[in-house]
């Protein structure tokens, strides 16, 4: 259903859809380019990952389905509706996944997500990424406000939220189910400005 606004939208209809959707540029030789095919192999295997398995409930199966995904993720970006991207060693390597998810751009309004591979926790990757993604966001797109919610339980989360400027505001009472059962929900957000 359309709205009536008694404002103009935040973010103009049209901003992004007639482009393509950019590599980003992270500290520390990262790069954000969107998914491609040949990365189906390492995204699946990501799902491999104890940890990757523990936080998210929806996993892809085959390379077939994973590319499937990323067919959705490039209507998404032509959809205006979301944006998802490698994180890379210098365009090579990936290291680990992030999102912006559920554009809202009456009110300029978006979630951020990610997950990082083992091998590159520990080395802020995952911070320098999202660092990243919300300067474009913020700065170049105009959204106003981005949030991230992740589990209680999920403390490495919890410091790259809070790492990249992502200040806590409460927590969402029994809102995720994980394969464990239910889970709160810390909820973060950073605003144009902060």
């Amino acid at each position: 259903m359309t709205r009536a606004l008694s404002t103009p939208p935040v973010i103009p209809s049209g901003l992004l859809a007639g482009s393509p959707q950019p590599i980003l540029h992270a500290t520390g030789n990262l790069l954000l380019p969107c998914w491609e095919p040949a990365d189906a192999s390492a995204f699946l295997s990501a799902y491999q990952d104890h940890e990757i398995r523990r936080w998210h409930t929806r996993r892809p199966s085959t390379e077939t389905q994973v590319r499937e995904w990323f067919d959705a993720y490039r209507l998404e970006w032509e959809r205006e509706e979301g944006g998802h991207w490698a994180i890379t060693r210098d365009g090579l390597e990936v290291l680990g996944r992030i999102a912006l998810r559920d554009f809202d751009f009456d009110d300029g309004i978006a979630g951020v997500a990610y997950w990082v591979l083992p091998a590159a926790r520990g080395a802020g990757v995952a911070s320098r990424a999202v660092s990243a993604l919300t300067a474009w966001a913020l700065n170049e797109i105009g959204f106003h406000r981005l949030q991230l919610d992740h589990s209680t339980r999920n403390h490495a989360s919890c410091r790259v939220a809070s790492k990249s400027g992502y200040l806590l505001e409460g927590t969402k009472r029994s809102a995720a189910l994980h394969d464990d059962g239910r889970h709160d929900m810390h909820l973060h957000a950073r605003i144009r400005g902060d």
